[in-house]
């Protein structure tokens, strides 16, 4: 059944619905979950939330989301930070409701590649394998090497450029905690469970609209937000 689902999933032509960014190759997650749900109508996605009940999840510095399709018996997670047009990861204060929408389609569409639909493109190949075949795109590689041996064994031939180098972003560094202050009642945020403060005051500050200690977001909360 495993086989049979990425057989036909990988075997769909999806080049004409990618669109280049910044030298990658995207697939639209709609044309994608359609092909999926057209193939195997039974499919499901789930988005996972965290113990707050957010639809993305957070160390304290930067985000990610969490998505599985499902089809039939097999299931495929996927795990993506929360990026900006660069595929930067984006600080948690800066995140919004928008990015993490992004990731989450993002998400999605990787996952149906786990399956099989698309996952061509990643590997960095236009078209699948079978249409390939047909179009008779194979590389003859014994010609080649033959070509290769025929050359004169004393022909000078340039050493290859040295790699590019990736550029390091420096990660942020985490804000002091102890100049957070609940914007309800006045006292110090501090941490909480398993939560720090900073992740308590940028938490609420999304839910609420202000930065809150732990009490006043179980305030907030046994008053349905009020």
């Amino acid at each position: 059944m495993a086989n049979d689902i990425f057989k036909t999933l990988f075997n769909v032509n999806v080049s004409d619905k990618t669109e280049k960014k910044n030298n990658l190759t995207y697939l639209s997650w709609a044309y994608a979950w359609g092909e999926v749900k057209k193939a195997f109508p039974d499919a499901n996605y789930t988005i996972y939330e965290n113990d707050m009940g957010w639809n993305y999840h957070t160390d304290g510095r930067t985000c990610w989301v969490k998505v599985s399709v499902t089809i039939g018996e097999i299931t495929h997670m996927e795990y993506l930070p929360v990026m900006d047009f660069r595929n930067s990861s984006i600080p948690l204060e800066k995140v919004t409701s928008v990015d993490v929408t992004k990731a989450i389609q993002r998400a999605i569409t990787k996952a149906c590649a786990r399956h099989g639909l698309g996952l061509y493109i990643y590997a960095g190949d236009d078209l699948p394998e079978e249409e390939k075949a047909s179009k008779g795109e194979a590389k003859p590689k014994k010609a080649v090497a033959k070509t290769q041996a025929s050359k004169p064994a004393t022909q000078n031939v340039p050493p290859p450029p040295p790699p590019p180098q990736t550029e390091v972003l420096p990660v942020p560094p985490m804000p002091d905690e102890t100049a957070l202050v609940c914007e309800a009642c006045g006292e110090e945020i501090k941490a909480a469970g398993k939560y720090t403060a900073e992740q308590l005051a940028n938490g609420s500050k999304k839910a609420y609209g202000m930065r809150l200690c732990s009490s006043c977001i179980k305030a907030k909360v046994e008053n349905g937000g009020k």
